[in-house]
């Protein structure tokens, strides 16, 4: 069962992979597998939250040229 990956559990498993590495309860036979992983969560993250702010400023441009036509 495939679930699409959201941004809040993105970070979630993240953090969880941050904690392991800083706490060295990764072993080094996986360590490189975690940071690949690690990577590939910051990149989503990053791309979700640039998409999020764009989608955000559209949203206040469509407001305020509301505003100025109404006003």
């Amino acid at each position: 069962m495939e679930t699409t990956l959201t941004y809040e559990a993105a970070y979630i498993e993240l953090k969880k992979i941050a904690e392991e590495i800083e706490t060295e309860s990764v072993s080094v036979d996986v360590l490189a597998a975690k940071v690949k992983r690690a990577s590939e969560l910051i990149t989503y993250c990053q791309n979700k939250l640039r998409s999020t702010e764009q989608e955000v400023n559209n949203i206040i441009k469509q407001m305020e040229s509301k505003s100025t036509s109404n006003g």
